[in-house]
């Protein structure tokens, strides 16, 4: 009897030990969102690690965005562990999100999205992981050696960092490159993530990393040879204009006091020196032919005061946004970790 208690207490005290070893292994999932990429993707994929030190499992899942083309065949032919299917084309955006809830729900704890045209090479991954293997931030960014890049043209390489430099501001941060779709998400900061731009979720995830205070930082890396023309954008000013938009959009979500605010002081500073003018010319008893200044002023000075006010609104608004997303993220936190528990 004594000896079978023994042996009961060795096995649970062996189950302990066995669960804290599984719980302290790293599983890193690698996504590539894809929309007819079958010529490419298995080239993408042939540049994948297999191995990373610190990481104890390496696993590939693909988003396909409504591909007319036997991207998936590809994929499963590949071993891609899992496939994302959607029937109709959503978006890079949409496709980056459902991404992140498939790893987080196979039990990622560290996520890298990079392309399917393997523009980044897949060697870097491993630098993109190695500070959040370290603990020392939550997102890296990869930061592409834009003057250096042959096919990319002087406007947009321009362009390309002088939209990086207004991420910088709105943000509060210091990534370089903020449109780099090379990046690698710890589990904790996957799970606190919004995208609410269609177009892309490189910018808006920067912004709203800035503002919830989770550390991200970035490290150079390489990139190959371009294999096809991006997709993204038709022309070089629909990327300009879908750019500018999402960061408008962006800081306005996050930062609507200041947005609003700066906006409304315009028309009012405006009409308020119109309104000194007018008082002026009132006391010299000239006023009679300046009453349409008065009129402008009084329009000026409601429309500043009105967009101020529409300010103090959304930013209560964003303060009940970020009361919502704290419970999204607690209620993300116990559906993902109830569901790997039992698959344990």
């Amino acid at each position: 009897m004594q000896k079978r208690k023994s042996n009961y207490v060795k096995q649970i005290y062996n189950n302990r030990n066995k669960q804290k070893e599984e719980e302290g292994k790293v599983k890193l999932i690698i996504q590539i969102p894809c929309y007819n990429e079958a010529e490419t993707l298995e080239i993408a994929l042939n540049d994948l690690p297999k191995h990373i030190d610190g990481i104890d499992e390496i696993e590939y899942l693909i988003i396909n965005d409504g591909s007319k083309d036997n991207t998936v065949e590809v994929a499963k032919k590949w071993g891609v562990h899992y496939v994302v299917n959607f029937r109709r084309n959503k978006g890079l955006a949409k496709g980056f999100m459902a991404g992140l809830d498939a790893c987080l729900r196979n039990g990622a704890d560290i996520i890298v999205n990079t392309d399917a045209d393997n523009q980044y090479c897949g060697d870097d991954i491993e630098k993109l992981v190695r500070p959040i293997l370290e603990g020392k931030t939550d997102i890296v960014i990869g930061e592409r050696p834009i003057d250096q890049t042959e096919h990319f043209s002087s406007i947009k390489k321009k362009l390309q960092h002088f939209g990086s430099w207004v991420v910088r501001k709105a943000s509060n941060s210091d990534i370089p490159d903020a449109p780099s779709g090379f990046r690698a998400y710890s589990r904790e900061a996957a799970m606190r993530l919004n995208v609410t731009n269609e177009y892309t979720y490189t910018l808006e995830t920067i912004v709203q990393a800035g503002r919830e205070k989770i550390a991200q930082t970035s490290v150079p890396i390489r990139t190959n040879s371009e294999l096809r023309p991006s997709r993204l954008f038709n022309s070089m000013m629909g990327y300009v204009k879908k750019s500018m938009v999402t960061i408008v959009r962006a800081f306005i979500m996050y930062k609507p006091l200041k947005f609003f605010t700066t906006v409304g002081l315009i028309p009012f500073l405006i009409g308020t020196a119109l309104g000194i003018r007018y008082i002026v010319y009132m006391c010299m008893g000239a006023a009679g032919g300046h009453v349409q200044s008065l009129i402008l002023a009084s329009i000026l000075i409601l429309m500043g005061f009105m967009t101020i006010i529409i300010g103090l609104q959304a930013d209560i608004i964003a303060k009940n946004r970020k009361i919502l997303e704290d419970i999204q993220y607690h209620v993300r936190k116990l559906d993902y970790d109830e569901k790997n528990q039992k698959e344990k």
